[in-house]
């Protein structure tokens, strides 16, 4: 019998969280672990083995966290997506949409080169709408994105099919079904 865990095992649920109705997935316990998130970092990384990235790109804020591990182990720069206001320098911003009303994320007009490619990281893809902003701002400066990847798929919010569709190559470790 195998009794080996895998990443999905590590991450809690909190019911009711926000919001009644809301299941949370929880990836503070899977960070908590040093097995797990060695386990979440390497299984990330393991379809872009031997492609050329040249920086890691992590949406706030989850992202931030594998991403900076995702770029320690590559050994190349990490840049943050963050919400608007929250980024000191000179900043491009982008719209996107949220389940109630809009939201705006930004990234350093001097944070990519153009040519350069990129890993976009976080930790949850629901709708696709945070990730889309992050891949618009990606591309405004000129570089390329080879993959998304997140730890978490809620594959009936349609953010999976979403990047797909816009012809993305999406990696995911684990999915749970509803939202």
């Amino acid at each position: 019998m195998n009794n080996a865990k895998t990443v999905k095992d590590y991450i809690r649920t909190i019911v009711d969280f926000p919001h009644e109705g809301i299941m949370f997935r929880d990836v503070t316990t899977l960070f908590a672990d040093a097995r797990g998130f060695r386990m979440a970092i390497d299984q990330l990384l393991h379809p872009y083995a031997g492609m050329r990235i040249d920086k890691v790109v992590g949406l706030e804020a989850r992202g931030f966290i594998l991403g900076g591990a995702i770029a320690h182990q590559l050994s190349v720069g990490f840049v943050p997506v963050r919400k608007k206001g929250k980024l000191p320098g000179t900043t491009i911003s982008q719209e996107y949409k949220l389940e109630y009303g809009e939201a705006i994320m930004e990234i350093h007009d001097d944070a990519l080169e153009p040519g350069e490619k990129v890993l976009l990281v976080d930790d949850l893809l629901a709708t696709g709408g945070t990730a889309e902003a992050g891949i618009r701002l990606v591309e405004r400066l000129g570089a390329e994105i080879i993959g998304c990847a997140f730890v978490i798929d809620l594959p009936d919010l349609g953010g999976h099919k979403l990047l797909s569709d816009l012809g993305y190559d999406v990696h995911t470790l684990c999915a749970f079904e509803g939202e």
